[in-house]
């Protein structure tokens, strides 16, 4: 065990001390960093990659193009700096959750990356959630049942794909097709597992009951190992496109929700994570498993003593992205001209009408929705509309929308933990004063936005010391994370929006047999035949 680091410092040039290099693979794109000791970014690379959608509720993805983006990120990153591989102390992971691949004996996949986004379980999900066994299953797993989830998309694929099922040699996730290419071996860790609702939560082992249902055994899944577990030799061709010796540790790290709160600061009591990017996150850390008696929330593992409950939204900045493309074109449009950027053209025409939009109401339902409804049928909608209101109270609707969607998660989080006392902002909507404000007063809470919003990245960088010796616990992560902008609420505009919750709640649950109605009537015209 070496001595624990120097503190913050803001030189940024690369000398003979090691380097952490983080891969956060996303499902838009993976971003790679280079991190030193003191917690910088002295460099970053991102590569995006394409979601196909060949049919309604399909989301998927290439696992190839995956994997590549992964090995030459990293190969970006150590050229910028001109690293030697001995300078890079280890690479340490961050992932998105609820990935499911099938692959063969010799690893070439049978199916695509199926994501989180893919509902073709739905039918599986609704129906185990209305059983008793469904809620059996969550409370000691804590994955929500949803489509989202492993244990439904098996479900499905038992169903739908026998003969592919049968062929099947592996079902694993996309950080386990990553590292058996690298390496040969099969592993996923205990927090990605944790998020595929077929682990068991107390045991820290596959789930007989689940994986029954799943139709699936524990052979046909990757080997449990801790988010610290180290994997080494590569192959050479590998090792030559990363920039990397053969021996570089890699370290299988964890999902990009529990690291987010590790890398913004979020794990003291009182102290809650709200992430906003294409979806959105409301997280909290407690050291030991807890699950919510009505299902609404998730618990995944980081460590053995860190543990993250919260809950996740479909419709976070894809609603600012609709809203963008589909009503706001014109101004759009104008603002490239102008050359500004879009997004912030249009929160200052938002920032024109005062909170509450004059009484116009947006649920942004457009992708459904997970927490806390967990429902997929769930659609988007204006609710309130007047011949007064205009195109300036439709954008600062939906935004305020994003913004109810974030209060009804955090609202059941506090019935868990009691209320939060701070939140620490990430996401691409950190970058936005106005949606900070907003999100503070929505909440009635301080918001505070860390000097780095690499959350994901920052929290497998402080991952890959702990499992390479090189700190004794995480509590470095204050060190590291800077404090940027604070904003208080505006005690008017809380008042506001309290006034207005209750009425955005009451007309979700008063529409949900008709999300129900539209959705098939949705599927009939999309399928005639059917």
């Amino acid at each position: 065990m070496t001595e624990k680091p120097a503190p913050r410092t803001t030189n940024s040039g690369a000398g003979d001390q090691p380097y952490v290099v983080a891969a956060d693979i996303g499902t838009t794109s993976t971003k790679t960093l280079i991190i030193d000791r003191n917690g910088q970014v002295l460099a970053s690379h991102s590569i995006e990659y394409p979601l196909f959608t060949p049919a309604p509720g399909r989301a998927e993805q290439d696992p190839e193009q995956i994997f590549n983006a992964v090995v030459d990120g990293i190969g970006e990153v150590v050229r910028k700096l001109s690293l030697m591989p001995e300078q890079i102390l280890c690479v340490s992971f961050s992932s998105a959750m609820h990935s499911l691949i099938a692959v063969d004996e010799r690893l070439t996949p049978l199916t695509q990356c199926i994501t989180w986004a893919d509902n073709r379980a739905a039918q599986y999900a609704e129906e185990l959630r209305r059983s008793g066994l469904g809620q059996q299953i969550y409370s000691r797993t804590g994955t929500p049942i949803h489509p989202m989830s492993p244990l439904t998309k098996l479900m499905w694929f038992k169903d739908h794909e026998p003969e592919l099922t049968q062929r099947t040699y592996k079902f694993i996730g996309i950080k386990d097709y990553v590292f058996a290419k690298l390496f040969g071996e099969y592993v996923i860790d205990y927090s990605l597992a944790s998020a595929t609702g077929l682990f068991n939560l107390e045991k820290l082992d596959w789930d007989e009951e689940a994986l029954q249902l799943a139709g699936v055994t524990p052979k046909q899944l990757s080997t449990l190992v801790p988010t610290t577990h180290r994997v080494q030799g590569m192959s050479a061709e590998y090792a030559a496109r990363t920039g990397l010796a053969v021996d570089t540790p890699f370290i299988v790290g964890a999902s990009d929700g529990v690291l987010a709160n590790l890398g913004v600061g979020a794990f003291e009591p009182g102290v809650v994570a709200v992430t906003i990017g294409t979806s959105g996150a409301v997280r909290a850390v407690v050291n030991k498993p807890q699950t919510d008696p009505e299902g609404k929330l998730f618990c995944y593992a980081l460590t053995e003593d860190f543990w993250v409950v919260g809950g996740p939204i479909n419709n976070g900045g894809i609603v600012f992205r609709w809203v963008r493309d589909q009503i706001a074109t014109a101004e759009a449009e104008e603002a490239r001209r102008l050359g500004l950027d879009p997004y912030d053209h249009l929160t200052a025409i938002a920032s024109e009408v005062s909170a509450g939009s004059d009484g116009l109401l947006f649920l942004p339902l457009l992708s459904g929705e997970r927490a806390p409804y967990w429902n997929a049928n769930a659609r988007g909608v204006y609710f309130g509309l007047s011949l007064s209101h205009q195109k300036k109270h439709m954008i600062r609707a939906a935004l305020e929308g994003v913004m109810f969607s974030i209060q009804a998660v955090a609202n059941s989080l506090e019935g868990m933990m009691g209320p939060a006392k701070v939140i620490r902002a990430s996401g691409g909507f950190a970058r936005s004063e106005f949606w900070r404000q907003m999100m503070t007063d929505m909440l009635g809470t301080p918001v505070i936005v860390p000097d780095s919003i690499e959350s994901s990245g920052i929290g497998a960088a402080l991952l890959g010391l702990l499992a390479m010796g090189e700190i004794e616990d995480l509590s470095l992560a204050h060190e590291w994370i800077g404090v940027g902008k604070a904003h208080e609420v505006n005690e008017s505009d809380y008042r506001t929006y309290r006034q207005l919750t209750s009425i955005y709640t009451n007309v979700y649950h008063q529409l949900k047999d008709q999300f129900d109605a539209i959705t098939a009537f949705q599927s009939q015209q999309r399928n005639p035949q059917s």
